[in-house]
């Protein structure tokens, strides 16, 4: 990597959470838009009410929730209703990820409309300068996907995620929506010639959002991962960017690695459904 940033790491506060969560809003409104584009029966589309983007993706896309609720503008009620029937009307689940740094009122609002926690994700960050601790692995290549290989992406990124159903046929598609996406860029690793992971990458406002990290299973352990990340803060920094944002499962292996190599956690983040009711 580049050398150490002489940057003090920035606090963890309201402005933090806003630069953090509006570079992932709007990163997940472009693939939005993409997929809008590419396949216009999907209904995809989003919404921005109260500062938060609303988005529908399609009924089991990841990017089919809210982001940023209450970190921008305080919520109202009719905002809440305004949200819920943009879900409502496409038949779709009513997702909010909620930043501990949002309005205090916030909490109350979502209890008092039915809501429930479900789970839980640490938000990363780290400063795009610091090296990484372990060294770069030569038996790895890793590299940009060329325009023909969008379908070769998504097979091998959907094969590290084969065990959760649904997430792995999601996978599989987003290879062509990436490609359709101005702020998107999918990474392949390859041993011996062979593709075996995958990393993508979204640039917005000077912070790089990390995503799509997947291995196939015969191959994980062998530091593929490391090399996606290497590689692709190298190429951040040719861009100018001096964020990087990261989401994990907490006390999980990709939060350790991603602590072993100079993020750290700005906060967790609790994402809400309405409580189902007992009939």
């Amino acid at each position: 990597m580049t050398a150490i940033s002489e940057q003090p790491f920035p606090f963890s506060d309201l402005a933090l959470a806003r630069r953090l969560e509006r570079a992932e809003a709007r990163s997940n409104a472009e693939i939005v838009e993409a997929t809008a584009r590419l396949f216009p029966n999907s209904g995809a589309r989003w919404i921005e009410v109260a500062g938060a983007y609303a988005m529908f993706d399609g009924v089991s896309s990841p990017c089919t929730q809210t982001f940023g609720l209450g970190l921008f503008q305080k919520v109202t009620s009719a905002d809440m209703q305004r949200i819920e029937e943009f879900f409502q009307e496409r038949r779709a689940p009513v997702f909010h990820e909620v930043s501990p740094l949002a309005d205090m009122d916030l909490l109350g609002l979502l209890n008092g409309r039915g809501y429930e926690p479900f789970e839980f994700t640490s938000v990363m960050f780290s400063l795009i300068g610091i090296p990484l601790a372990g060294s770069r692995s030569e038996k790895f290549q890793v590299r940009l996907i060329q325009d023909d290989e969008q379908g070769l992406w998504g097979r091998t990124a959907a094969r590290g995620w084969e065990a959760s159903g649904e997430l792995a046929d999601f996978m599989a598609a987003i290879g062509r929506i990436h490609a359709a996406t101005p702020s998107a860029f999918a990474f392949l690793a390859e041993l011996e010639g062979r593709p075996i992971a995958t990393g993508a990458m979204n640039i917005c406002d000077g912070v790089a959002l990390l995503a799509g990290a997947s291995t196939v299973p015969e191959a994980r352990g062998l530091g593929a991962q490391l090399a996606l990340l290497d590689s692709r803060l190298r190429y951040a920094a040719e861009r100018g960017c001096g964020l990087a944002i990261m989401g994990a499962q907490p006390g999980s292996a990709s939060q350790r690695n991603a602590e072993r190599n100079g993020f750290r956690i700005a906060y967790t983040r609790i994402k809400w459904r309405r409580a189902q009711r007992a009939p």
